[in-house]
């Protein structure tokens, strides 16, 4: 049941709450996606958890209006986000499943109220895109320059560019229909803004600050994520960690591969 003083946060965060578990399980989505993304791991976890879904501010489902540029000019203003939705429902304790950004935003907001996590699934999630030294990330910042350039010019067909690269798929499969159909509804503008948030972020300082329990999940073969980036993060969390990486590719395996990727997140959430 949503708070009706609560109604326009959840809103425009577009919340659903569904299950009959006692147990709480948020999902929260990558970028270029929304809610959605989950539509084929949901079925599994609503019989045994309540299950919180929201939209991240700026997926194309949100009222981009309702964007503010400074406010998202860092994951913090996401993390806050996340709290506010726990906090006007009284969660008390959840357990976080995050996909790629939203796995950082997870991590910070559990190091700000870490008695509401009880532990943190990441799936494909990286402290830090660029390389650095003795660090690899996956990017150069020529690259990332490249991929600004692109979105300016043309925003559609990167996006379906980027989707397929992603996927590691054809953009006739259905993973690379799925994601492209959320991305196109993103205003270019805000999905710039985005992306830049994103890519230029380097969260290897907070490693150390998290407590919770966290379960890494990763592919074999992921352009935005290498191993050795989360390699990198399983070395330097200072809590509990475990990472497993799933026998497929790709940087969405919740949309191509969820046969793979279902199981693996049961698992995190009962051990």
């Amino acid at each position: 049941m949503i708070p009706s003083s609560s109604s326009s946060l959840f809103q425009s965060h577009n919340v659903t709450i569904v299950g009959t578990g006692e147990q709480h399980v948020v999902l929260g989505h990558g970028f270029g996606s929304d809610q959605t993304a989950w539509k084929y791991v949901m079925p599994y976890l609503v019989n045994d958890y309540k299950v919180i879904l929201y939209d991240l501010m700026g997926a194309g489902s949100t009222n981009p209006e309702d964007f503010s540029f400074n406010r998202y000019s860092s994951l913090h203003g996401y993390a806050d986000d996340l709290l506010t939705i726990l906090d006007e429902l009284e969660i008390e304790s959840c357990i976080y499943i995050g996909h790629s950004v939203s796995g950082m935003i997870g991590m910070l907001a559990s190091i700000e109220r870490p008695e509401v996590f009880k532990k943190l699934v990441l799936l494909g999630s990286s402290p830090r895109y660029l390389n650095d030294e003795s660090y690899y990330g996956g990017f150069e910042q020529k690259d990332l320059e490249q991929i600004y350039g692109d979105m300016k010019s043309n925003f559609r067909s990167w996006v379906t560019g980027f989707a397929t690269r992603m996927s590691g798929a054809d953009l006739q499969s259905r993973s690379v229909q799925e994601f492209c159909q959320t991305f196109y509804t993103i205003r270019p503008d805000i999905a710039l803004s985005v992306v830049k948030t994103i890519f230029q972020s380097d969260f290897r300082s907070i490693l150390p600050l998290v407590t919770v329990p966290c379960h890494l999940l990763q592919t074999m073969k992921d352009m935005a994520v290498p191993l050795d980036a989360a390699q990198y993060m399983q070395q330097n969390l200072r809590a509990w960690t475990t990472m497993e990486v799933l026998n497929t590719e790709g940087h969405l395996p919740h949309l191509s591969d969820p046969a793979v990727v279902i199981p693996a997140i049961l698992r995190c959430l009962t051990s």
